[in-house]
């Protein structure tokens, strides 16, 4: 790599990305040089030469996010275990004269998980509700499944439901997993029907995001289910419309600033064999955001 390094984020929209901010938080604590560039394509077929930067070294690293992790992933040389099992790729490096794709979403919201200490016990059966069936859905599928949870994901297309619901329920060889995958309609009826009612529910879409505040992935007219954990990944704005309506039904509820956090400190390492400073990268976060963007 050169001295000076050059990373970036690769999706559409971007402007309200919080992630140059964190990755230069992580450059300047290593007293690093270089910067970290927004790169908002709104056409799939600009990817392929946006990606090949990394192939002449103008970029060192890129994250993916909304709507390309998917679509990336089958333009990698090399997969890691996780990106592969997942679909989705978040993040790419260059290694050995092959381009890298990786996935540190999954990890990155278990440890967020963790740290929360909503469910100490691990041997519980667990069941979630996963609303979106984007990259990250996938990403969040994948990390619970692999932990024995049951999971139903619902999205407004049910058509990538199922395929995202197909590609993630099948064992690989050798393995074998507890946890199970199901679809269910985006409406009222079939969310309120669920069962098990699910322990934890999890935002992935964008719905919420900074500046349209007052969505929420949660349809209206539909109470929560009354022991239901909250987690959206939205996190700015840190209290989102979804994390009002579980505090006001008296849930758990949190946003996505851990998670966020966690798999920006993931790229970091890998982009540079350092250990990501992970308070100040969060704290830099939270000052953020209370300050009124």
């Amino acid at each position: 790599m050169s001295e000076r390094f050059s990373f970036g984020l690769l999706g559409y929209p971007l402007e309200h990305s919080l992630s140059p901010l964190v990755q230069e938080v992580a450059l300047q604590a290593h007293d690093l040089q270089g910067e970290y560039n927004l790169y908002p394509v709104s056409d799939k077929r600009d990817l392929p030469g946006m990606i090949g930067q990394l192939r002449e070294g103008r970029i060192n690293g890129l994250n993916v996010t909304i709507p390309y992790k998917h679509t990336v992933s089958k333009m990698m040389d090399v997969l890691s275990t996780t990106a592969s099992l997942i679909g989705a790729v978040n993040t790419i490096s260059f290694q050995h004269n092959q381009l890298v794709g990786d996935n540190t979403d999954a990890d990155g919201f278990i440890a967020d998980l963790e740290r929360l200490g909503w469910f100490p016990e691990a041997d519980q059966l667990r069941s979630a509700l996963v609303l979106g069936a984007g990259g990250a859905a996938r990403a969040i599928v994948y990390a619970l499944r692999e932990r024995g949870w049951q999971l139903t994901v619902a999205a407004r297309r049910i058509e990538q439901t199922e395929i995202l619901v197909q590609s993630l329920s099948s064992e690989p060889s050798g393995r074998h997993i507890q946890g199970k995958v199901k679809s269910s309609p985006f409406n009222i009826q079939s969310l309120e029907d669920l069962e098990p009612p699910p322990d934890l529910i999890i935002n992935t879409t964008p719905l919420g995001m900074y500046p349209h505040l007052d969505a929420s992935p949660w349809p209206s007219g539909l109470a929560l289910p009354s022991k239901a954990a909250v987690y959206d990944l939205v996190y700015n704005p840190a209290q989102t419309a979804f994390i009002g309506q579980a505090q006001e039904a008296g849930l758990r509820a949190t946003g996505g600033i851990g998670m966020l956090v966690e798999q920006a400190a993931r790229s970091f390492e890998i982009w540079t064999g350092l250990v990501a400073p992970r308070i100040e990268m969060h704290r830099s976060v939270v000052a953020y955001i209370k300050g009124g963007r």
